[in-house]
């Protein structure tokens, strides 16, 4: 037993280092459906670890960052206004290869093709009302994380 719990402490933190990152973040719908817990139930279930989940209001600047991509659209201002119209968890989740095993638990954008057992699926509503934001690359995996946790917000 001893020689195990060695090797687990030694190795714990080369083994999270292997391990992709994940920003999740509840949007509205989610809160107002009292989803939350049964999506993150989900999320625990499938083994992904949370370090760390914040409930927060969104600032019209970390919405045009998060967003940059669609500012320009004349939809961006029905996306930030659903997005602000109440508070939203996010939810740093790692685990192995988590940002397509996330993907796939969520479903695709538009909920009215998610299949049933999709989050998406199961609780969305349409391309907006979709339950839920994951990160879709490791890259903007850690970019998100870093824009909606502080460092001393998430835990190892």
């Amino acid at each position: 037993m001893g020689d195990f719990s060695l090797f687990t402490r030694r190795f714990a933190p080369m083994i999270r280092a292997l391990m992709e990152e994940s920003l999740v973040l509840l949007k509205p719908d989610c809160l107002e459906g009292r989803k939350c817990g049964e999506v993150l139930k989900r999320f625990e279930e499938a083994n992904f670890e949370v370090y760390g989940v914040k409930m927060m209001r969104l600032s019209d600047e970390i919405l045009q960052e998060h967003y940059s991509h669609l500012t320009d659209l004349p939809f961006f201002p029905e996306i930030q206004g659903f997005m602000q119209s109440s508070p939203v968890v996010a939810i740093a989740l790692r685990g192995e290869n988590a940002i397509t095993r996330i993907r796939e638990m969520v479903g695709p954008t538009d909920s009215t093709v998610a299949q049933k057992g999709t989050l998406r699926g199961d609780f969305g509503q349409d391309k907006m009302k979709n339950v839920v934001h994951a990160s879709d690359s490791v890259e903007n995996g850690q970019a998100e994380l870093n824009r909606f946790f502080a460092e001393d917000e998430l835990f190892s």
